[in-house]
């Protein structure tokens, strides 16, 4: 029989907590009945969604894109700013979001999963990164640069931002079949240092006690390249990454 598992929106369900609570809950507050249930219901997995930094520049484009802003509403009349906190996959840092507790409250929760038998699933995307990961200024070399005549052809695609190494136009964030995601930027896989940077990071959370015990799967490419242009046209391959349980 295959293995099964439950999917948690984690700031979803923090989120109805702290209204119950009345107070800022973290991953600490998530109950033990809760955990309990999912033994009862024959889980063997927990895939917690979102739990990493996000920065307040992804924040913003969630808050200020009218597109998104209509949907927001469509689905939460009521809506208000603190209602949307930003894209769970605009990553800033691959340290547990200080909002949930940090570092520490997850490895908290997950030793009460191991000691129910579950496993914990986290997230992690090397596609791109949120607009205001420190990479932006310590190594502009990791992101997919763009021309005036890339940022003319396609707008939404690429941005410019402000850095202490000067101003430059990167691409967002996307996949081949859709437009740039603005609350991101586009990691440069043509660059080998990229590569090692993505895998020391990867290394580095494995290192740590919450470390993935199945890494999710994602799609790694290059989709502003064209195929017959540029030093990384042609770029794509899929990332599959599985840790052994600890």
């Amino acid at each position: 029989m295959y293995p099964s598992l439950y999917q948690l929106n984690t700031r979803v369900r923090l989120t109805e907590l702290s209204r119950t609570l009345g107070r800022r809950a973290t991953l600490d507050d998530l109950p033990d009945a809760e955990l309990d249930r999912l033994v009862q219901l024959g889980f063997d997995w927990v895939w917690l969604l979102s739990v990493w930094q996000t920065g307040l520049a992804g924040r913003l484009v969630s808050r200020t894109n009218p597109e998104w802003h209509k949907e927001f509403e469509e689905t939460l009349p009521d809506l208000t700013d603190e209602d949307i906190p930003g894209s769970g996959f605009a990553i800033a840092g691959y340290t547990v979001h200080s909002d949930l507790g940090g570092d520490p409250a997850l490895a908290r929760l997950r030793d009460r999963l191991r000691k129910r038998g579950l496993r914990l699933m986290l997230d992690f995307v090397p596609n791109h990164t949120a607009l205001d990961h420190p990479w932006v200024d310590e190594h502009p070399e990791y992101y997919v640069p763009g021309s005036e005549l890339d940022l003319t052809r396609a707008p939404g695609n690429y941005t410019w931002l402000k850095g202490r190494k000067g101003d430059r136009l990167l691409a967002h964030g996307r996949d081949p079949y859709f437009p740039g995601w603005p609350d991101t930027l586009q990691l440069n896989y043509a660059n080998p240092a990229t590569r090692e940077a993505m895998i020391a990071q990867l290394l580095k959370i494995a290192g740590k006690p919450i470390s993935f015990q199945l890494g999710y799967r994602y799609y790694a490419d290059n989709p502003h390249s064209r195929p017959d242009t540029g030093p990384d046209a042609g770029v794509r391959f899929a990332v599959i990454f599985l840790f052994p349980k600890k």
